[in-house]
């Protein structure tokens, strides 16, 4: 009878279990992105705010994963590295027709000698860094990957007659230049051995592929790109200025065979992303194509997800089937208004790929704060940073992101795994963040500067009993509550003295209940 009952409870347990887990996927007000978000609006015309029924987002545990990582790297390394230009691949879009073609044969005389996967993820760890994030196709169209699929229909920007588009048949991938090295598969088993999470970045649109004009800046467009590469309501149409003085090549509209080979290549690369590196934590897809493709992308992301069910999507292109979102160059000014995850992403210089002008760099102070200040506010930190052609960092980028780790190193407690404070209450002024531990046990106060002889907080009561202490220093501080009310925290000078001069970026106090 006992053996009855036990069975009995484990099966009602186990299905209540399920039924949390099924509720967590099936509840769309957990997926919801803000209204106002810049790439939401992109695609809100036409991308159903509700996903269909078969859809499910990743599990409750894949989002706890996402939100105790806290900090990681955006790298941006690609052809347009060789020049070291700016701003990534963008500049492509407006340059003379010659440009473009020298451009696109770049990858016959790329041999990147410097790159050691072994290297870059040592560095990362080393930086404190839980997540790295790998442009594996920008939307120039070179893959950095080993793909299968083929290129067969492009643009010949020099022929006779002008730029025509003509029959071709090649990967333009990694593979085809002198390198020969599949750098995503290298990197992706040097972050496993090293316990560092993976996201996979992968452009939507490809302006190297003709299949893919007109979408979002191609250089080739079409009489119908209005209705196909559509922006969402409330967005302007494309800003034709994209294209500089030399202006889009007119073309005709893709044809149904053309489309049917966009989609199958785009999916396919996608396949081969989740199918041939492992367990991928994270796909940080960019831009969007249109409602003409809307319900064959919308395909293509159902059947990822049976491929890697706990994958997380980043939100652009697909709206509110997305995992989670980027806040891009700048961090919320508030606790963000929805329940679904997110990332700021932030260049170290002036632009995501490689920064060739040390004075750019915005050095580990300004990381610190900004981890401590997405931390406070329920989000993760991404830095952005690119290596040189050679598959080299720049030695300031390496020893800014080395600070910042040591910094980690000492006050990540406060950091990593934690939550943010319920209501308002994750700050106090412009110099104090507060984060908290699960348990709501311990309270962290990040300082941004000294307090100076007394560290004075309004919105914490500690019980009688409760400890505090500077994180990384085992001497117990006294405390009281002044005559206001407020909590006052004795912060002697000698205990500043005792912090080296290179992790005095940001000051960590632990208050411990009982």
């Amino acid at each position: 009878m006992i053996l009855i009952f036990s069975v009995l409870l484990f099966a009602l347990v186990s299905r209540g279990q399920k039924t949390t887990e099924d509720n967590f996927s099936s509840d769309s007000e957990q997926h919801m992105l803000p209204k106002n978000e810049r790439n939401y609006l992109h695609t809100s015309g036409y991308i159903e705010d509700v996903p269909v029924a078969e859809y499910r987002w990743a599990s409750r545990q894949a989002y706890e994963d996402f939100n105790d990582m806290k900090f990681g790297i955006r790298i941006h390394w690609g052809l347009y590295s060789i020049t070291e230009q700016p701003k990534e691949s963008w500049p492509y879009l407006t340059l003379s027709h010659e440009e473009k073609q020298a451009y696109n044969e770049l990858y016959k005389t790329w041999n990147p000698q410097g790159f050691n996967a072994n290297e870059w993820m040592d560095l990362f760890a080393n930086s404190g860094m839980k997540m790295f994030a790998f442009t594996t196709k920008h939307h120039e169209g070179f893959s950095m990957f080993d793909t299968k699929t083929r290129v067969k229909r492009r643009v010949n920007f020099t022929s006779q007659t002008g730029p025509v588009i003509e029959e071709c048949d090649l990967a333009y991938s990694i593979m085809e230049t002198p390198f020969k090295r599949d750098v995503v598969k290298e990197l992706t088993d040097a972050a496993r051995e090293r316990g560092i999470k993976i996201d996979l970045y992968y452009s939507h649109p490809d302006w190297y592929d003709a299949d893919f004009r007109p979408y979002v800046w191609h250089p080739l467009q079409v009489p119908s790109s209005d209705s196909l590469s559509v922006r969402g309501k409330d967005l302007i149409p494309l800003d034709k200025n994209h294209w500089g003085d030399v202006g889009a090549v007119m073309t005709p509209d893709p044809t149904a065979e053309e489309v049917d080979r966009m989609i199958k290549r785009h999916r396919d690369q996608l396949i081969e992303l989740l199918t041939n590196y492992g367990k991928i934590d994270m796909v940080c897809l960019d831009m969007w194509f249109g409602p003409t493709i809307w319900p064959k992308l919308r395909e293509t992301i159902i059947e990822l997800r049976k491929i890697q069910p706990d994958v997380m999507f980043r939100a652009r292109g697909i709206g509110n089937y997305g995992d989670y979102y980027t806040p891009e160059r700048f961090v919320p000014g508030d606790k963000e208004n929805t329940n679904v995850p997110w990332f700021v992403i932030y260049p170290l210089g002036s632009h995501f790929s490689y920064e060739k002008d040390s004075a750019n760099h915005k050095g580990a102070k300004w990381i610190v704060h900004n981890i401590i200040d997405c931390a406070a506010k329920g989000g993760n930190f991404m830095v952005g940073v690119g290596p040189n052609g050679n598959g080299e960092f720049h030695p300031v980028a390496k020893a800014q992101l080395l600070q910042t780790g040591k910094w980690l190193k000492q006050n990540g407690e406060g950091i990593y795994a934690t939550r943010p404070r319920n209501a308002s209450f994750w700050k106090e002024n412009e110099n104090i963040r507060f984060t908290r531990t699960k348990d709501e046990r311990s309270i962290y106060v990040h300082c941004f500067d000294w307090p100076g002889e007394q560290l004075i907080l309004e919105t914490v009561k500690p019980e009688k009993g409760a400890q505090i202490f500077l994180v990384g220093n085992n001497q117990a501080l006294n405390w009281k509550f002044n005559q206001m009310g407020n909590l006052e925290i004795e912060t002697p000078k000698n205990l500043l003295d005792q912090i080296p001069e290179e992790l005095q970026l940001a000051f960590t106090f632990k208050i411990i209940e009982n």
